[in-house]
């Protein structure tokens, strides 16, 4: 199931929002639980059993690490720590990249080994980090062990981030789990904000990947179409996953939790350090507090600070999907990442902001040609394609014709702009006729939306394989 499905918008979300509210605060988290076991299984309920286990496993963790660590036996609630993480990353990887060592393996060896043909669980990576955090931050002694297993469970299952994030650290949603106070200011707001990342990803991410998928199918395209097609995927993976994250926050107030921001217009940035501050914000989190940190950060030197750069920018790269176009992309963003601190952050800080801005965009968009043709081979044909060849085809002006409407509004959209107005606009107005306003303008893209899903077959969300 997909938030920007009639089945969740129509049936699932009101029916677990009536019952929510209607349950006792007691049993609220039971519902959560319920719900979101319920919407997991809805494609694959075969896989709700490793959710368990995971959730279950780290529960126990969390126990056996609080309860060393009260008796002052370090070691032992090291030991347990160990085993979590190691537990953990041994799911994720069997699961995640068995097949992909497989075929490596054979490419290598010629073995013949056969692949196992794993399907990969929805959201096995983002709630994997998430029991992690868990138990790294118990043994820290940064939150205390949960206690009440359904508690942790609706944490770990949690529907509205389950299956693309954001990730939500225990530790910023523990108060919420018990002290909670859900009220109808909250969850009107927290309505408007998933109509608004509904809107983005069925009205801006769909048109966007449409288009994508016809340029990137193309065997030749001229240079100017790829370019096309690179700035198509550029703007669909944005508003996929900021709608995403979006209709996530959103659904969080709506149940009394605060998800914190995972995007704030990365595409606005004047460097590749300041755009990963401003992308996937909890996934940079995660790395920083819990891989870049523990190995040492920028405290050792600066040869010792771009080997642990380069360290996390591979796994973060290999996190995203079993595939070496991932592992390119994560060393592609090492790489820029070492040049913007040893060298050229220096010198953009003495250029116009523009040239600042240019250089990322330009920097980003090669990214996610990386990040989007998973294919070596085919990946190599499409650079070549963008740099050379015939500069214009028999159908970039057809493509551009009827697709400029969808482009101007996806390059003004993932700006700060349209948000600014807004609020000016509304600032001008009586209280009324501002909320008046806003309810217009929501119920206007939830229309519009809900028309589009309807007539529309076309509807992935790019991080679910992730």
């Amino acid at each position: 199931m997909v938030f920007s499905s009639t089945v969740f918008l129509l049936l699932f979300l009101p029916l677990v929002a009536v019952i929510y509210y209607v349950c006792p605060r007691r049993g609220r988290n039971a519902v959560l639980l319920i719900a979101s076991l319920l919407f997991y299984g809805w494609g694959e309920p075969k896989y709700i059993l490793i959710m368990l286990f995971s959730t279950v496993f780290d529960y126990c963790n969390g126990l056996g690490i609080g309860y060393f660590r009260h008796l002052g036996r370090n070691k032992a609630a090291k030991a347990v720590l160990i085993v979590s993480v190691v537990g953990n990353l041994s799911i994720l990887g069997f699961f995640k990249y068995t097949d992909f060592a497989v075929d490596n393996i054979n490419s290598l060896l010629s073995l013949g080994l056969p692949a196992l043909g794993l399907a990969l669980p929805i959201g096995i990576s983002f709630y994997t980090f998430q029991t992690m955090s868990y138990t790294i931050d118990v043994y820290r002694c940064q939150v205390a062990p949960q206690r009440n297993i359904l508690d942790f469970a609706a944490y770990v299952t949690l529907f509205p981030q389950l299956i693309a994030g954001p990730i939500v650290q225990y530790k910023t949603v523990e108060k919420d789990l018990h002290t909670r106070q859900e009220n109808w200011l909250e969850a009107s707001r927290g309505m408007q904000r998933f109509v608004v990342g509904l809107g983005k990803k069925v009205l801006l991410a769909n048109q966007m990947g449409a288009l994508w998928e016809s340029i990137s199918a193309m065997e030749h395209p001229g240079v100017l179409t790829a370019w096309l097609g690179a700035l198509a995927f550029t703007f669909q993976i944005y508003f996929d996953f900021s709608g995403y994250s979006d209709m996530a926050i959103g659904l969080g107030h709506l149940f009394g939790f605060t998800f914190l921001e995972n995007f704030r217009y990365p595409y606005e940035s004047r460097s590749v350090t300041e755009f990963w501050r401003r992308w996937h914000i909890s996934l940079g989190t995660w790395f920083r507090e819990y891989v870049y940190i523990p190995l040492g950060g920028n405290r050792r030197g600066l040869w010792r600070q771009m080997l642990n750069l380069l360290i996390v920018w591979f796994l973060t790269g290999l996190w995203h999907g079993a595939s070496w176009n991932f592992v390119l992309w994560g060393l592609y963003y090492a790489a820029l990442l070492i040049l913007e601190k040893t060298v050229l952050l220096k010198v953009l800080n003495r250029l116009p902001a523009a040239v600042g801005h240019l250089y990322t965009c330009l920097c980003f968009v090669l990214g996610w040609v990386l990040f989007a043709v998973t294919d070596l081979g085919r990946l190599g044909q499409y650079f070549a394609a963008m740099f050379s060849g015939v500069l214009i085809d028999g159908g970039t002006w057809y493509l551009l014709r009827s697709n400029a409407a969808w482009l101007v509004l996806a390059a003004v959209g993932c700006t700060a702009l349209p948000a600014s107005l807004w609020k000016r606009w509304e600032e001008r107005l009586p209280n009324g006729a501002a909320t008046a306003l806003r309810a217009v303008g929501v119920t206007a893209v939830l229309l519009l939306s809900m028309a589009f899903l309807v007539g529309d077959s076309y509807n992935p969300f790019l991080y679910f394989r992730f």
